[in-house]
């Protein structure tokens, strides 16, 4: 008994911290070959970096592709990291860039924005979860109407909640771009969103 309660303590506190280890911590010990560090990073970052791509590449099959190839990069450049911005600024500029070759090499293809797939919370009810989920699926269509450029910023500064600095480092556009660009998506979006009868949401 007693030895099963200090697994539990021990369990506990490794969780702990692990927990309290910051990103640059954890990317000094991958370029050191801790593999430990690299566990604990990629399952803290993973879901992040898999829904920024998807909700570029549009293909779940492409995306956790493409989200191996980008931790297998951070296993590879870690000690190039300069910390000159956030470390999750920095893996999304890598997620960015792989996404870009990857649909470069499928342009031609049609992509299907219902690949995008939303996780519902297990605390929702089942009515607020259909509700949810409706309002979500007319928010990615009026999304998925806006141009490129406009659809990238969005999910930087709302999905991502990246400053206009961090949004224009991952992009590689001044800030005054972003805010421009960040002003005509949000009134394109509130416009398609009235039309499609959502008042709250265009607010």
């Amino acid at each position: 008994m007693q030895n099963i309660i200090a697994i539990n303590v021990a369990a506990r506190q490794g969780i702990i911290a692990a927990q309290a280890t910051s990103d640059e911590m954890l990317l000094e010990g991958i370029a050191d070959g801790s593999k430990s560090a690299m566990h604990i990073f990629y399952a803290r970052h993973h879901t992040r970096v898999y829904r920024f791509i998807l909700r570029m590449v549009r293909d779940t099959t492409i995306a956790e592709d493409l989200v191996s190839q980008v931790f297998l990069d951070v296993w590879r450049t870690a000690s190039q990291f300069e910390g000159r911005s956030q470390v999750s600024t920095w893996l999304l500029s890598i997620a960015r860039f792989k996404a870009l070759t990857a649909l470069r090499q499928r342009r031609h293809e049609d992509i299907d924005q219902d690949d995008v797939l939303d996780i519902a919370d297990q605390a929702d009810t089942p009515e607020a979860a259909l509700e949810r989920s409706k309002t979500n699926a007319i928010l990615r269509a009026c999304i998925a109407k806006l141009s490129p450029a406009h659809q990238e910023i969005v999910d930087l500064v709302y999905y991502h909640e990246k400053s206009v600095e961090e949004a224009g480092e991952i992009i590689g556009i001044p800030q005054s771009t972003v805010k421009t660009r960040m002003f005509y998506a949000r009134k394109q979006l509130a416009e398609l969103l009235k039309r499609a009868g959502v008042e709250s949401m265009a607010a």
